[in-house]
């Protein structure tokens, strides 16, 4: 039996393998290595964040994006947009020196199973493990807006489902949402040759100022803090202290995590993205049907008129929703019985990440309620990881002797109806 199964090898996966690897723990990791950052995100992007915080987590504090860099003979500086590819290959190259062996399989269920958890993958094996640590990524939890949910794939997707945005070319396309993802891919798509136009529920777009410069005074800095994710003190909240986060109450934390670092371009999109196309502000999409060789929205505007919109396609850039009940691979009856924080469908963790279900772990989306914002983005890889470890190892320490699982208790919380 294995002390531990890692399912994801993105940067949390990753992170979290090497962060037990390094302990000693007898360890299977399973995923295809930045399997998000690699098929589901199109050619041409940028990174977000700033390079300096893009690092995934080793314990020695080694094999850092600049690291990588150093030895690629590439640049990452700060106020420098980093590529998507550099960032990919990065995450792979630490995987190949921090964690022992990744496999490229995947996982089709999580069930408890005695003293542990079995762990079945789609080669047909059955892995018995005494914890498991879920580092899925965002893909399970793609945010489709229901009036396109009937649409066929060839008149609607999700910006998620993109490598290649060339075929579009020539095409009229329309991109719903006013985050980064909307953006970017509205510029992409104007790059390529396509006619985009955005559709977005808010009044106006709003932009990230540029970073502020690494070294600056002193008393400059102590106004207005510089973290991981941005500037101001609540940024340096989120990013400094996911511990405090979680100790707030549970109502708290999911208003945070709904609408802390809300919808915003990067600093350095807005002058390409000038050049992509109209922006329909105030709307939003009532119903969707084909029409033609495309598709005919109807939009409902914020002082309730109504309009009507044809496009050739339409892409959903509407983000990730942390929601145990599309996590499919994890056992119906475990899924339901977790106990999650407050109205959220994410579960409740303890400081080590650990659910309400002993031995079962959780890193990245899923985790934002409970610690913050900062999991949203590859910056919480480095808090995560080793407090998740120290979770695991009490977690077998408990164990010494233990032949079965207790039951979560019969008052916890449901979490909310599955989908």
């Amino acid at each position: 039996m294995y002390d531990l199964v890692v399912v994801g090898a993105g940067p949390y996966g990753l992170s979290i393998a090497a962060h037990a690897a390094a302990a000693g723990l007898r360890l299977r990791v399973l995923g295809r290595p930045m399997a998000t950052w690699r098929d589901h995100m199109p050619d041409g992007m940028f990174l977000k964040s700033e390079p300096w915080s893009s690092h995934l987590s080793a314990p020695d504090g080694g094999h850092t994006l600049a690291d990588y860099c150093a030895a690629h003979d590439l640049t990452a500086e700060h106020g420098v947009p980093l590529p998507l590819d550099t960032f990919t290959a990065y995450g792979r190259w630490f995987g190949e020196r921090a964690v022992p062996q990744v496999e490229e399989v995947g996982v089709t269920a999580v069930r408890p199973d005695g003293a542990g958890f079995h762990v079945d993958t789609d080669t047909g094996e059955r892995i018995a493990a005494r914890t498991v640590a879920l580092a899925v990524g965002v893909m399970p939890f793609v945010n489709r807006p229901w009036p396109l949910l009937e649409l066929p794939p060839h008149l609607a997707s999700h910006s998620s489902d993109h490598r290649d945005l060339s075929h579009f070319s020539g095409r009229n396309v329309t991109v719903i949402g006013s985050g980064q993802a909307a953006l970017e891919t509205a510029t992409l798509l104007a790059e390529q040759g396509a006619r985009p136009r955005i559709v977005a529920r808010a009044d106006r777009l709003h932009w990230n100022p540029p970073p502020q410069p690494s070294a600056r005074g002193r008393l400059r800095a102590l106004h207005d803090p510089y973290s991981g994710l941005g500037t101001g003190w609540p940024n340096w909240l989120w990013a400094k202290a996911p511990w405090a986060v979680r100790r707030l109450p549970s109502a708290t934390r999911v208003r945070i995590t709904e609408t802390a670092l809300g919808p915003a371009g990067a600093w350095w999109l807005r002058e390409r993205f000038e050049q992509a196309g109209p922006v329909l502000l105030n709307h939003r999409v009532r119903a969707a049907a084909p029409q033609g060789d495309g598709v005919r929205l109807h939009l409902t505007h914020t002082d309730g008129r109504t309009d009507t919109l044809d496009t050739e396609h339409v892409v959903a850039a509407t983000g990730y929703l942390p929601d145990l009940g599309r996590l499919r691979l994890l056992a119906p009856h475990v899924r339901t019985t977790l106990r999650t924080v407050g109205a959220s469908r994410a579960p409740e963790l303890s400081s080590g990440f650990e659910s309400s279900w002993p031995g079962l772990f959780f890193a990245g989306l899923l985790t934002a309620p409970s610690f913050g914002p900062s999991m949203r983005f590859v910056y919480g890889a480095d808090f995560t990881a080793p407090r998740l470890l120290r979770g695991v190892q009490r977690r077998l320490g408990d164990r010494r002797g233990a032949t079965t699982i207790p039951r979560p208790a019969r008052d916890s919380a449901p979490a909310a109806h599955t989908t």
